[in-house]
């Protein structure tokens, strides 16, 4: 088990080798890319050096699924300079997201076709959810479902704070797609009303999510990487600290 740190969270706090330095003094082991990081070939060198420096690990990282889909020879060469073993697409805009359930299910056969030249070079291949994911349509199905039904060979990074805002109980989706889950997105939710100018999120340990209980869960699953997000922190310093403590006595 590893406690990671999504780099996303320190997007606003330039620059990286000093964001990677400030984790490694904080006690963490590994962290997780985003596109934006691995733009182009400078910048995974650039990566890759500040890696090193740091001690610090990529096991896991997000790729777009238009690069993945187009370009899966680039991806798996980022994947290996980096060190990942596991990729995840993480977002659908929502312009591109279906209307109905058919469309949730073809877009989980589209993820499954997409994940075939990762699985089949030794990568575990998986969904990163948001909220709209969780949210039922007009027949009462649920996009989440849809997804694996059409994806059977789909991990699962699930972001626990996420399927809150998407009105769900991550303690029922743990129980019902543990199996699946790979990594877990370790984020808070500050109480109503409070912390608005970061988005309404907390530092973990900080807030009203039952990690306690959520943790637990976790850990009878497959999962390996638990990986630290705020997606607005206003100081990634505080954010890092503060919730790998909290998560450590969980």
């Amino acid at each position: 088990m590893m406690f990671s740190y999504q780099l996303y969270s320190s997007r606003n706090f330039p620059p990286l080798a000093d964001t990677l330095a400030m984790l490694a003094a904080a006690g963490y082991e590994g962290v997780e890319g985003y596109g934006a990081l691995y733009a182009d070939d400078a910048l995974v060198a650039q990566l890759v050096a500040h890696l090193g420096d740091s001690g610090l690990v990529m096991p896991t990282g997000h790729f777009g699924l238009a690069q993945l889909e187009s370009d899966p020879a680039k991806v798996l060469a980022i994947a290996r300079s980096l060190g990942i073993s596991r990729i995840y697409c993480p977002y659908l805009m929502p312009d591109d997201r279906p209307r109905d359930a058919a469309g949730w299910h073809a877009f989980g056969t589209r993820l499954q076709k997409a994940g075939e030249p990762f699985r089949e070079a030794g990568f575990g291949f998986g969904w990163h959810n948001h909220d709209f994911e969780l949210v039922p349509l007009a027949d009462g199905s649920i996009p989440q479902d849809l997804i694996f039904a059409g994806g059977p060979d789909l991990e699962w990074e699930i972001d626990v704070a996420w399927v809150i805002r998407g009105g769900a109980d991550p303690l029922a989706w743990i129980s019902k797609y543990g199996h699946r889950i790979t990594a877990a997105h370790v984020k808070d939710i500050a109480p109503a009303g409070e912390n608005t100018a970061e988005d309404g999120w907390a530092d973990v340990g900080h807030g009203t999510v039952d990690w306690p209980g959520i943790m637990a869960a976790l850990r009878a699953t497959p999962c390996t990487n638990f990986i630290m997000e705020h997606d607005n922190p206003a100081d990634h310093t505080r954010f890092a600290t503060r919730s790998l403590a909290a998560a450590k006595e969980l």
